[in-house]
């Protein structure tokens, strides 16, 4: 018999797959996609815990400039505890609070895979300028990015073939680091992606994978149900760590000062 937590997940991962379907009968991709971005965004402000948020739109560094171009991510998770910009309705997230972004896809297929692994190289190249003084926990060398998917192939061998595709496409560096450093040591784009009703594939550079062989970069995983609790055990393992820092804003305010006058 199942425990509690396995059992739970279980049923929520069919009661999304189900859920989605109702979506689908929409007919404008934009009104398939939205319902579905909705229910994830409820299943993590109902399940994560209260040190994060759940957001929407796009992420920056101090190198950011007005009208860059840049992703808009459909779900971020941030730390509460850093600003957060409003441009007129739409969010910037400074990459310094975010914990992990998610690219919640109707259909996985090759073109989604390379949209969403340049996004998250996007993610992965940005800077962060805070000084942590103390932490408990693993921390995220960088926002982990994910993906995940309501369909797409019938197998996941076809995901990691696309992935190892499109990372040779964006002339993206292999993912690759030593036993000592592979907790300290980010990817270069997507960390993981979840096939509802499918199965799973991830890097193995967190301390979801410590007992795994030392030389393992990947992970792959197949079956019906279980793919969202491992999405869920990734995530919680992201944001459970604490840590003690200060955000350095000086390098957001280059070439601007306050030249005004001192008194005693």
């Amino acid at each position: 018999m199942k425990r509690m937590l396995e059992a739970h997940f279980d049923e929520v991962e069919s009661t999304l797959l189900q859920t989605s379907r109702i979506a689908a009968n929409a007919g404008h991709t934009l009104h398939r996609g939205t319902p579905r971005e909705n229910l994830i965004t409820n299943f993590l402000s109902t399940h994560l815990g209260a040190n994060v948020a759940i957001g929407t739109g796009e992420v920056i560094d101090h190198r950011s400039m007005p009208r860059d171009k840049r992703n808009q991510f459909d779900i971020v998770i941030y730390r509460t505890n850093y600003p957060k910009l409003d441009f007129g309705g739409v969010t910037g997230f400074l990459v310094e609070s975010v914990v992990a972004t998610i690219e919640v896809k109707s259909l996985l297929d090759e073109a989604a895979m390379l949209q969403a692994c340049s996004a998250a190289a996007n993610l992965k190249a940005l800077e962060s300028q805070s000084t942590r003084y103390a932490s408990f926990g693993w921390i995220p060398p960088k926002p982990l990015s994910f993906v995940l998917a309501y369909d797409g192939p019938a197998r996941m061998e076809t995901v990691r073939s696309w992935q190892t595709k499109v990372t040779e496409q964006l002339e993206l560096p292999a993912d690759d680091w030593t036993e000592r450093d592979r907790l300290t040591k980010a990817g270069h784009s997507l960390d993981a992606v979840t096939l509802l009703g499918r199965g799973i594939y991830t890097l193995c550079n967190s301390p979801m994978f410590n007992s795994a062989d030392a030389r393992a970069k990947t992970f792959m995983w197949e079956g019906e149900r279980g793919s969202l609790l491992y999405f869920f055990l990734a995530l919680q393992l992201a944001t459970m760590g604490m840590e003690g820092a200060n955000l350095n804003t000086a390098p957001y305010l280059q070439g601007h000062s306050f030249n005004g006058q001192f008194f005693a």
